[in-house]
């Protein structure tokens, strides 16, 4: 079994988020760089798995930029087999088409059987990196799963909707990805961090990928950028006998009931 496993590097999720107005990109040095906690969480279901299948090869796959394989040591140490990283100018910005191109072809190179993400990354929020890659590797996918359960041949897991919940299965290759519902990541051991620093990453940047960032291809670009306004006080409603009648109008007014 060949899992790839999809991660990212994004600022520090306890601390507040800074926008560059000026470039529209999040501002990654006011921050501490950590591995997403929802990639954490599907690396620990692929080395969960490796346990138990000896035979299993875990590889975790990043965009992004140099500090990223510093990152990646913790993925290694939780006990992924190798990393995989594709760094690129060209990407700094890049939107979810050329994301998406760029894991794609990362993966076909990597080689696999099953592609293990999260749902929805901390800082880009789109949550559709998983589709996207199954539209373009042409296999099926589960996405937005509470559990999963892995065989030689298939998938499977469930989701949960607004009416209940749905029971999914695919057959392998697959991509899945899964919700904050799967277990914690564990914490690396001293074992584990030892042997992650003689763990390979291999880097590739667009052109080892055969992918032209400027192709004319659709993309899509900011058209705006603004910062996230300040927060303002709120109505505040005194009872003085008719605080309910306030409060009806107020829900009334701003179409609330």
């Amino acid at each position: 079994m060949k899992i790839v496993v999809l991660v990212k590097e994004v600022p520090d999720t306890y601390a507040e988020r800074l926008l560059n107005l000026e470039t529209g990109l999040a501002d990654r040095d006011a921050n501490d760089r950590v591995l997403d906690e929802i990639g954490e969480r599907a690396v620990e279901v692929a080395v969960s798995y490796a346990e138990s299948h000896p035979d299993t090869e875990v590889t975790v796959l990043t965009v992004g930029p140099q500090t990223v394989p510093a990152t990646l040591r913790k993925a290694l140490a939780m006990g992924a087999t190798s990393g995989f990283h594709v760094l690129d100018d060209a990407l700094l910005g890049a939107d979810l088409m050329l994301t998406a191109e760029a894991l794609a072809t990362a993966a076909e190179r990597i080689g696999f059987d099953l592609i293990i993400a999260g749902d929805v990354s901390t800082d880009g929020n789109a949550g559709v990196i998983p589709a996207m890659l199954a539209e373009r590797l042409g296999i099926a996918h589960a996405t937005s799963l509470n559990s999963l359960e892995i065989s030689d041949t298939d998938i499977g897991g469930e989701r949960e909707t607004y009416g209940g919940t749905i029971t999914l299965t695919a057959a392998l290759p697959a991509i899945v990805s899964i919700t904050e519902r799967l277990p914690d990541a564990r914490f690396p051991s001293f074992k584990g961090i030892m042997a992650a620093k003689k763990k390979s990453i291999v880097t590739v940047d667009l052109a080892d990928l055969g992918i032209d960032a400027d192709a004319d291809v659709p993309r899509s670009i900011i058209i705006a950028v603004s910062a996230k306004p300040a927060r303002s006080a709120g109505i505040k409603i005194l009872d003085e006998g008719n605080a309910g009648q306030q409060l009806a109008d107020y829900l009334v007014q701003n179409r609330l009931v």
